[in-house]
């Protein structure tokens, strides 16, 4: 077997619309498709980031709430990465979402932050690379 990447990642939300703005509005991934399934109430958005798809954001009613404090088992996180994490914690504020305190990754040296989506998803921005001025 030869995996080649990863091809996308699944969310489901508890709001459809507010969600799209988020992913959209907020973190700038693109919309590439968007399908309503009547049968099921579900509502399905191809998102792309810088041209690459790569998040299934999908609405079902109802869905149950994810834990995540304590960490359960299951996926933990959706991690983007950029170029500079001051910048982009900087615009992620300008929408009025918070983030933890900068970190840096004892392996790497790279600079990290989490915050959330608006079902609490955790997200977390990785500085590509190492940082000279890092800020723990």
């Amino acid at each position: 077997m030869k995996i080649s990447k990863v091809h996308h990642t699944a969310i489901i939300c508890s709001d459809y619309r507010r969600s799209l703005r988020f992913y959209t509005e907020v973190l700038g991934l693109q919309l590439i498709a968007e399908h309503y399934r009547s049968d099921r109430d579900s509502y399905k958005a191809d998102l792309a980031l810088n041209g690459e798809y790569v998040i299934e954001l999908f609405s079902f009613p109802n869905p149950p709430e994810r834990l995540s404090r304590p960490e359960a088992a299951g996926l933990r996180h959706l991690a983007f990465a950029v170029e500079d994490i001051d910048t982009a914690v900087g615009e992620i504020a300008a929408h009025g979402i918070e983030c933890e305190a900068i970190r840096t990754d004892g392996y790497t040296g790279c600079r990290f932050t989490f915050f959330a989506d608006p079902d609490g998803l955790p997200i977390e921005f990785y500085e590509t690379s190492p940082s000279s001025t890092s800020k723990e």
